[in-house]
């Protein structure tokens, strides 16, 4: 057995719990935890039951299932999932959720993704190969977002990987496309980042209201 310990508790891993499988299997039992962030990255598991920040993470993911959503929704192309939503992929040997992460109707016909049945509780997984994934970057996840989930998720295939770290200014969002040597930024024009996934280009910018409280938008076109 083994324990991380964090200032409101500590989070039990089970001895079995050694691979990618075993880690799956965990994810689907009444002992694992119901709050954090706890995903199997190469090497082991990781923990990190931090708070998120209200504006530069919770906000941030927000805006994204608004707009991409709305967007995935309103074309009939596919489904956008919020974080929650726990992802696997064997190639890569990682398992855990994203904070967003959108499949397209072919990659569902084609069998790129699918979705896993739990034993009594409806569908619980995805598995394979979105077409996108979204991380937004967190004091306790600049390493496992920027390094470790950057090959990890070139490695599983994903077409394209999201990546916004807001925490100051100027805030950072680049579109990562899938390359045979790797994730390349894809090239922004006054802001604006096209992608090849949705086929629109797309602009972040932040703005402080009255308050001095940080909103942000992410324009489409």
């Amino acid at each position: 057995m083994r324990v991380v310990v964090y200032e409101s508790g500590e989070v039990v891993i089970p001895d079995w719990v050694n691979d990618l499988e075993s880690f799956r299997g965990w994810a689907d039992a009444d002992d694992f935890p119901e709050t954090g962030r706890i995903w199997f990255l190469p090497g082991g598991v990781w923990v990190d039951m931090s708070k998120e920040q209200i504006f530069t993470h919770v906000l941030v993911k927000t805006e994204f299932t608004i707009v991409v959503g709305g967007l995935v929704k309103a074309g009939g192309i596919g489904l956008y999932f919020t974080d929650g939503a726990f992802f696997s992929n064997e190639d890569a040997d990682i398992a855990g959720k994203p904070d967003g992460l959108f499949v397209s109707t072919a990659g569902l016909e084609s069998k790129k993704v699918r979705l896993v049945e739990g034993m009594e509780k409806g569908h619980l997984e995805v598995e394979g190969a979105p077409d996108m994934v979204l991380e937004v970057v967190s004091a306790s996840s600049v390493r496992k977002d920027k390094v470790i989930l950057r090959e990890a998720y070139w490695r599983a295939g994903i077409t394209e990987y999201w990546l916004v770290d807001a925490r100051k200014e100027p805030l950072l969002f680049d579109i990562l496309r899938h390359t045979a040597r790797g994730y390349v930024a894809t090239r922004k024009q006054q802001g604006w980042i096209k992608s090849g996934v949705f086929g629109k280009s797309f602009r972040l910018t932040q703005a402080v209201d009255a308050r001095g409280d940080l909103h942000f938008t992410l324009a489409v076109r």
